[in-house]
């Protein structure tokens, strides 16, 4: 057991791994020729005479997403239609033989300016299918085509944070599908914008495996290499004929990605944290019929506590409107959510309380774990560790967020919470994995002590931060 968590905390992830994790929350805004159409995918046979928001508002759908404590978001600059919300040279399905503007509108360069006013990150989603582009499922043809749209937008519009790539692969309009040259496309990403997370079918940042918002009890960052897209096809590819070659690639879907159990027998490992994207209404683009079906509160509190509270990012999908704004019952949800956020996370009850760590039966103070980052941070001498803090008086709690340094890797494989009722310890919370963020949600006690267990981990732990709230 010693030398295989030797092996797992050896994977770390990379700076941009780190900061898109940091990002925690997110916008996706899905917005084309499908906005006027009530299609969820488009054609590519659309005129773009019919795409004209004539109240377009940028600067609306920024203030919308960071009422809600969003920190980036993510445009569909080219859905599956083809249809390309910027003046590409490479195509004339694009917002530059619309009405909008009379031809010179950049719907990219509005959000990404709003964005940047706003201080939010931008990124970018390019649809790797084209269904107007009559080169696609021509091999190399539709890859240069391909590459070169991505380099617009990789060097016209500033920093971008998530390059965010589906997998979709259908036929083309010569009745061919396309094998996607993957490696060609991240290595133009790292020429171009070499800190950018490439998403989903990409080696930063994995699918959790649905688009309901559901996440697993147990999310796990470290994982076998061949989950990623890229070598899991290459490998695919290398082993056709061998059916239990087939059977052991593992999907995105599976509940266990990262147990020790899973991974005792992998050699090759990687850091591939996940995010969960979910729309705030049915579809991912906006259908005027869905108004009365926006996501409640509660429902976006609970995917909101569940997947950045669960050691994933969340990008939550909120589709303009044919005007080019965000409707009001999604601005007023957004606001409301981002509300309730501040006041359940806003105040951490653990400033004045005293935080002690049991170390071979001896309680010592700690706390580097009140402040929210990795430079000061607690590491065990074994696989367990207990903290107890104590309040100058009782106070209610609801909430516990837990961080470790995952500078260090991910370790803490289980953990419990507890507290102190007439004299009695009461165990409140039970929990698996932390990672990058934990939130422990409870029903409301009162009390003075809470008792933090960690049971197990590899190794031994690291906590950066604990959080305790109202």
């Amino acid at each position: 057991m010693k030398q295989l968590d030797e092996r797992l905390i050896k994977i770390v992830p990379s700076n941009r791994q780190i900061r898109m994790q940091k990002t925690e929350f997110y916008a996706f805004f899905h917005f084309t020729v499908n906005t006027f159409t009530g299609e969820e995918w488009g054609h590519g046979t659309e005129s773009p005479e019919i795409f004209n928001p004539t109240l377009m508002d940028a600067n609306q759908w920024a203030q919308a997403i960071k009422a809600a404590g969003m920190k980036g978001a993510i445009l569909t600059c080219k859905h599956h239609d083809g249809f390309c919300l910027w003046p590409s040279k490479y195509t004339k399905h694009s917002v530059k033989y619309s009405p909008y503007q009379n031809g010179e509108g950049d719907i990219v360069k509005e959000v990404t300016d709003a964005c940047r006013e706003a201080g939010l990150k931008f990124g970018i989603y390019l649809s790797p299918w084209d269904r107007n582009q009559e080169t696609y499922g021509q091999g190399k043809a539709y890859d240069d085509y391909f590459i070169a749209q991505l380099t617009e937008l990789l060097t016209g519009y500033g920093d971008i944070f998530s390059v965010w790539f589906d997998g979709a692969c259908g036929e083309g309009p010569n009745g061919k599908k396309q094998a996607y040259d993957w490696q060609r496309y991240y290595d133009t990403i790292r020429k171009y914008m070499p800190e950018a997370c490439i998403t989903i079918s990409g080696p930063d940042v994995r699918w959790c495996g649905n688009e309901a918002g559901d996440t697993r009890d147990s999310e796990w960052s470290v994982v076998p290499a061949d989950l990623s897209v890229a070598e899991r096809v290459a490998a695919l590819s290398q082993h056709a004929d061998d059916p239990s070659f087939r059977q052991r690639v593992i999907s995105s879907m599976e509940q266990d990605l990262g147990s020790r159990e899973r991974l005792a027998q992998e050699q090759n490992l990687i850091w591939y944290p996940a995010e969960v994207d979910v729309s705030i209404r049915p579809g991912w683009f906006y259908h005027p019929e869905e108004d009365d079906k926006v996501r409640s509160l509660e429902n976006l509190l609970s995917i909101y506590e569940k997947s950045v509270g669960g050691n994933t990012t969340l990008l939550l999908n909120i589709p303009p409107t044919p005007n080019g704004l965000i409707y009001e019952t999604d601005v007023s949800r957004l606001q409301e959510l981002g509300e309730e956020i501040k006041k359940r996370y806003g105040k951490n009850l653990t400033d004045g309380a005293a935080i002690l760590v049991k170390e071979e039966n001896e309680w010592t103070a700690v706390d580097c774990v009140q402040k929210d980052d990795y430079e000061t941070y607690y590491q065990g001498i074994g696989p367990q560790a207990e903290f107890k803090i104590s309040f100058p008086v009782p106070q209610k709690i609801s909430a516990v967020i837990l961080k470790e340094n995952i500078l260090k890797s991910q370790r803490i494989e289980v953990f419990e919470i507890l507290t102190m009722i007439n004299g009695n310890l009461i165990n409140i919370y039970k929990g698996t994995t932390v990672g990058y963020k934990k939130i422990a949600r409870f029903p409301q006690i009162e009390s003075d002590v809470l008792i933090i267990r960690i049971l197990d981990s590899r190794i031994e732990p690291t906590l950066s931060f604990i959080g305790i709230y109202e």
